[in-house]
């Protein structure tokens, strides 16, 4: 019997389960990817996010924001991301490459229902994310479906790299359908 970090074809099942483990698990390190895009003058942006989604057949995970974070602003001239995951139990980094369309209300308001209230009070602060303020409390929480916004990161290639005793690296990509590449770790 071969392990899963053996085969390119195994590698792949174990990121997308590794994703879907991370939409259901909170305790999962997919749980919390790290989101990078490029803000408008240019400079590398990094964050954690929270995954909501995993569909493999689509190729699209999904995270929610804010419709006024700097996400949005960085996104909206340039639509594209990478989140990077670190599973350390598995020795296993993940990084995907995303073309992102961002939808928002009214398209949204059907997902917001659906949230709990103590997690829509993420969405909508006044003022809004990354303005300056005097004080570290001068805000307040206003749950707002308006400013609720799903990011659908539709993915254009993975990279894996599972650090065992042997580092074994492979990539995927979309317009290949998928097939994993050996790379040089």
């Amino acid at each position: 019997m071969s392990e899963w970090f053996e085969t390119t074809a195994d590698i792949l099942t174990k990121v997308w389960d590794t994703l879907d483990r991370g939409v259901i698990d909170a305790d999962h390190p997919a749980r919390r990817p790290t989101l990078a895009t490029v803000s408008p003058d240019g400079w590398p942006e990094a964050r954690t996010v929270v995954l909501r989604s995993a569909d493999r057949t689509g190729g699209v995970v999904t995270v929610h924001t804010d419709l006024y974070s700097d996400k949005i602003k960085s996104l909206q001239p340039v639509p594209r991301a990478a989140l990077h995951i670190w599973d350390v139990e598995q020795n296993l980094q993940i990084r995907l490459q995303a073309e992102v369309a961002i939808a928002r209300a009214p398209e949204t308001r059907t997902l917001w229902d659906e949230i709990p209230d103590h997690a829509q009070q993420s969405y909508g602060v006044t003022p809004p994310p990354g303005t300056p303020i005097e004080t570290a409390l001068d805000y307040v929480k206003q749950p707002d479906p308006e400013t609720f916004a799903v990011l659908h990161c539709t993915i254009i290639a993975i990279d894996a790299l599972h650090l065992g005793a042997d580092h074994r690296r492979v990539s995927y990509s979309r317009v290949g359908h998928w097939q994993g590449q050996w790379l040089s770790p």
